[in-house]
Formats: structure tokens, sequence, C-alpha cells
């Protein structure tokens, strides 16, 4: 495998966002007639993108590696730029050779925020929204796909069966290691997740940067909304304390935004605008470190 297949399995980063709608499709679209075994069609090209994927993800992200990027990353010393440049910057990740990403990544971020504008939620949430794939710059500054996106999972504790493709974590040196390969590994039972590290990537990017500029149940939104090994498969019971059961009810909340926001119809961002700039000015610095 050459470096670009190993640092790029994905066509594009939709190709991981649609494999969770596979998995996890959504209950209206069912009801309307699409059965959810078209959903789970694990016999397809892309799936095979998929699956190579978090093959890689599976056997890099080690204890080491993510203490490793959060080192690296958590300075925010890369660069510095207005929230709007940064989306500028973000829309560098459209990929025109696919035909199914006709829309940029501000204006799927909108979709998002948009339907949980529409439903009245607090500011801070439409905020959320408008955020929580901002970590993806990942990917502009040279980090591989499995570093940036994929189901997020806690390392330094035994893998457990219920994240998706639990098979390829044979091949994660931790699964050998018996500092890491235990039910708690380095923890303790119910130490609460804010003493757990999680799986590197966008989720964990964008809540280090916001974590001093919105709510915590935003936070928790950010920082776990990839977590699906326990918002939707309940597998990390054991670590999580009273105040994270607390806290992951506003990540349940978030998790159909994320997932059944999405639509072809692109916002009207010149209608749109002013009310974005006045929020983001109301939560945010003239100018963000990454």
């Amino acid at each position: 495998m050459n470096i670009q297949q190993e640092n790029a399995p994905l066509k594009s980063l939709d190709e991981w966002e649609d494999d969770i709608l596979r998995r996890y499709p959504d209950p209206e679209t069912i009801a309307t007639g699409k059965s959810k075994d078209e959903y789970r069609n694990y016999e397809t090209p892309v799936r095979d993108t998929v699956k190579e994927f978090y093959r890689l993800n599976h056997t890099h992200q080690t204890y080491d590696f993510v203490l490793q990027k959060r080192a690296e990353y958590l300075q925010f010393n890369r660069k510095e730029m207005p929230i709007w440049d940064a989306f500028t910057f973000l829309n560098q990740l459209v990929d025109d050779s696919d035909p199914d990403t006709d829309l940029d990544q501000l204006q799927h971020l909108l979709q998002t925020s948009e339907a949980i504008r529409r439903d009245g939620h607090p500011d801070w949430m439409v905020l959320t929204g408008l955020l929580h794939d901002m970590g993806k710059v990942l990917c502009l500054f040279g980090e591989p796909q499995w570093a940036v996106v994929g189901d997020t999972f806690p390392v330094g504790c035994k893998h457990s069966d219920k994240i998706v493709y639990p098979e390829f974590f044979q091949y994660n040196a931790d699964s050998t290691d018996s500092r890491y390969n235990t039910k708690y590994g380095v923890y303790s039972p119910n130490c609460g997740l804010r003493n757990v590290h999680m799986s590197w990537g966008h989720d964990e990017y964008v809540y280090q940067m916001m974590k001093d500029h919105l709510p915590e149940q935003g936070l928790y939104m950010l920082r776990y909304h990839s977590f699906y090994a326990q918002h939707r498969e309940h597998a990390y019971e054991h670590l999580m304390d009273e105040h994270d059961h607390e806290m992951f009810k506003f990540v349940d909340l978030f998790n159909p935004y994320d997932l059944y926001s999405k639509n072809p119809n692109p916002p009207d961002w010149k209608a749109l605008k002013p009310y974005y700039e006045d929020l983001v000015a109301k939560y945010l610095p003239p100018v963000l470190k990454f």
C-alpha cells in the first residue's frame, strides 16, 4: 500500500458519514419505505474503502499515539484566523470528483445548525452545530483520514466488541499490552470520561479549541458526537460517572441533528449571515488559534 492509500483510503470524508447512516439509519426514513437492510449493504465498493479505513484506524490509534497527537496539536500554534476564514480553509476539503458532494463544508454545517435553530434550542447549541466538524481542518494540516474522522473510542483499556469492525483491533499494539488490554486498563471503575483519553480526531480537537467558550453541554456534544460505541451501544458504562450520564442526554439530543440534517438544498447564506455573525461574536473571540 502506498502512502496516499495509507493516508486517504476514503474518496472523501463523507464516505465515513454515509457508513454511519447505514449503521444507524434515520427512523423516519425507514418509516417511509427504505428498509434497514438497504442501509446495511456491506457488499459495495464504498464499503471496502470504509473497511480499509477502519483497519488503519484501529491499527494505529494506540494510547501512545493519542498522547503524541495531543502534545503535537493542543498547543494551538499552527495557525490563527477568524472563524469565517477557518470555514473558507475547511472548504478546501470538498472533493470535486465525488458527485454526491455538491455542498461545501460550511453549507453542511449550516444545515445542522439551522435544523437545531428551527427546533427552538438555545443559541449555544446552534453554534455547537455550526462548529462540530471544524476539527476536520486536521486533514489540511497533513493528518491521515483515520486520525481525523471515524467512530471514536477510549484508548488505554480493552476495546469493546461494540465498536465498528472490532476484529481489526487484533492489529493494535495495545491489544497485547497488559497495561492497556484489560477492562479498565489505566483507568478505574466509573472514573468519569473527563479522565479517559479518546482516540484522536476532529471531536477532541474542536472540543479542546472551544472548551473556554461554550457551555458544558455543548462541549460534551463536540467531544463525544462520534462516540457511537457509547451513545448508541452503551459499551462504556463502566467508565462513566453520574455526571457523564447527565451530560450524555445532550449528546443524545445532538446526535440526530448531526446524522440526519443533511440534504441537497444549500442554505441561503446571504439571508443567514447576519444572524451567524452576531452569534459567533457573542461566544467566540475575533481570532481562533488552530
